[in-house]
């Protein structure tokens, strides 16, 4: 595959991003992954496990409008989305945007905010869009939302519900890092502090890459691998929740979004099977406590045969 300009910066970033979060490759390229698919990403993990670290780590990577937001049981949808306030000198309402008109939001423990203001975020993910008082506006492009919650163990979090979870393309956790990435930790040697002084790749870049992730070729085997990894889900009748249409979008885009950070212009069933846990997951499991066991999407992968009849 010959690599384009933007690809050859996107293994620059990578490099970057590897610094930053120590031990963690796979994760980052995860995420990245997620990012290029043009969907939104939820993180489930402890405190201090670099979630924030790596939000604002990719938002300088790709030089992104980054805002944060700390949602809380008191937090209303308006302070998520914004609010029409009068203003007398016009004698009309002005609207003041809130924090979801980033390029980057970090919807910060996003399961401790009410439901009713984990729904205001519903239309912005699925339709980058959101509407207030009857008048809709358009969020900015690229538009990412990565939301962090806490494990649902964990007492004051209300759990999202089954649509909330489904706008979520994929969903992971970090997890401690390894002893050798933790030993250079503890002895100074991440950059978590250090900001690069520009973007490594523009906005028409990252465009250009979600761009290119639709074009990346799925043949006729992989896309048959997919519909039988769907079928299982809907057919046995094992697992709290099936695999919708949209699920079976999502896991073909992530597919084709992992073969592109992995320098191929083709989907390999392996490409398949390597997001399938992080986008299949939360959708099988959603309401039945915490996302880190995946042991349904497990279940699944070992059992469908990578060729057979659909």
């Amino acid at each position: 595959m010959t690599l384009s300009h933007s690809q050859l910066k996107l293994d620059q970033a990578f490099n970057y991003l590897e610094q930053v979060l120590l031990g963690k490759q796979d994760k980052i390229k995860l995420a990245v992954t997620c990012l290029l698919a043009n969907g939104h990403l939820l993180i489930e993990d402890l405190p201090g496990m670099g979630k924030t670290t790596l939000s604002h780590a990719l938002a300088d990577v790709f030089g992104l409008n980054y805002q944060r937001s700390q949602f809380t049981s008191d937090m209303l949808p308006a302070d998520v989305i914004g609010v029409s306030i009068f203003d007398q000198s016009k004698q009309s309402f002005t609207f003041h945007q809130g924090p979801i008109f980033s390029q980057l939001l970090l919807a910060d423990e996003i399961n401790r905010a009410n439901p009713k203001t984990q729904s205001a975020l519903l239309e912005a993910m699925e339709e980058r869009q959101v509407s207030v008082d009857g008048t809709t506006y358009p969020l900015p492009s690229p538009h990412f939302v990565i939301a962090t919650q806490n494990p649902t163990h964990q007492s004051g979090t209300y759990p999202l519900p089954e649509s909330q979870l489904d706008r979520f393309l994929m969903c992971l956790e970090i997890g401690y890092p390894p002893a050798e990435a933790e030993y250079k930790l503890l002895k100074g040697a991440s950059s978590r502090e250090t900001k690069i002084q520009q973007p490594l790749l523009s906005i028409d870049d990252l465009l250009d890459l979600q761009k290119t992730v639709h074009n990346i070729h799925k043949s006729d085997e992989v896309i048959h691998y997919v519909m039988r990894l769907l079928a299982y889900s809907r057919s046995e009748g094992q697992f709290p929740n099936a695999l919708s249409p949209r699920a079976g979008v999502a896991l073909m885009t992530a597919a084709q979004a992992f073969a592109l950070v992995s320098n191929r212009d083709f989907v390999t069933p392996e490409d398949v099977q390597a997001v399938f846990p992080y986008v299949a997951e939360h959708r099988l499991r959603a309401g039945r406590g915490t996302l880190l066991n995946s042991t349904f999407s497990q279940k699944i992968l070992e059992t469908v045969a990578v060729h057979g009849d659909i």
